[in-house]
């Protein structure tokens, strides 16, 4: 049953990278077009040819990145959905789908771009790139684990502090953690002083709306393709 789910995960992780192309293409693209070409008047560049044009990375290439990633994060939320369903009170499928969607876009998007918010082409120093990356996929890390650890510790406690409680103590407990680690890790400010704030805004705006839409477009398709069908597969 594991491996249906699984199929079904990436299956609604493609329909999900659809539905986030089309919102990436409307409201993102604009901006990254905007930032090269600001980044290109800042550097007095000649036109050079292009190994892959402009149109090829904002249509196919974005969506065969979206597709791949939609793929992946579908079987992921699958693997999860089959550990979590049945053990998160009475939770229905699409439920306990929805539910998880949303804390995967709160864990591993939302909390990490408080510290290291997305930026457009142009933004950033190319020499930093390498320490500017280890220190965003570090943040990540950091609330993945902080979630795993803050739900295991609200498991171990519902028996003693009843379901609301535990709930509070793993909250506050990841809380705690991730401010931590975000109060020691280093800024990051390498945006340039004439950089146009309403394109870094609607940049990484639009960056954390397809982020959104993906995660939650995930939960809802995951769910419906599960519901009546996970509970045996879940025990």
């Amino acid at each position: 049953m594991v491996a249906k789910l699984l199929l079904r995960g990436m299956l609604a992780g493609v329909l999900a990278g659809v539905v986030a192309f089309a919102l990436a293409f409307l409201f993102g693209e604009r901006q990254i077009d905007l930032a090269i070409a600001f980044e290109t008047a800042m550097a007095h560049a000649e036109d050079e040819p292009e190994l892959v044009s402009r149109a090829m990375q904002a249509t196919f290439g974005l969506l065969t990145a979206l597709l791949v990633y939609g793929g992946a994060l579908g079987g992921l939320l699958a693997l999860v959905f089959a550990f979590a369903h049945g053990r998160m009170g009475r939770l229905d499928a699409r439920s306990t789908a929805l539910l998880l969607a949303a804390l995967g876009l709160t864990v591993l998007v939302l909390v990490p771009a408080l510290k290291y918010p997305p930026n457009p082409p142009a933004v950033g120093d190319p020499a930093t790139i390498g320490a500017r990356s280890l220190l965003h996929f570090g943040m990540l890390a950091v609330s993945l684990l902080a979630a795993v650890a803050a739900a295991s510790a609200a498991g171990g406690a519902r028996r003693r502090l009843g379901g609301w409680n535990a709930a509070l103590l793993g909250v506050g407990g990841y809380l705690a953690l991730v401010a931590g680690v975000m109060a020691i890790l280093p800024a990051i400010d390498e945006v340039p002083q004439n950089f146009s704030a309403t394109t870094l805004w609607n940049f990484r705006l639009a960056s954390l709306g397809v982020n959104a839409v993906l995660w939650l477009s995930l939960g809802l398709l995951f769910g419906a393709l599960c519901h009546e069908r996970a509970p045996a597969a879940a025990k």
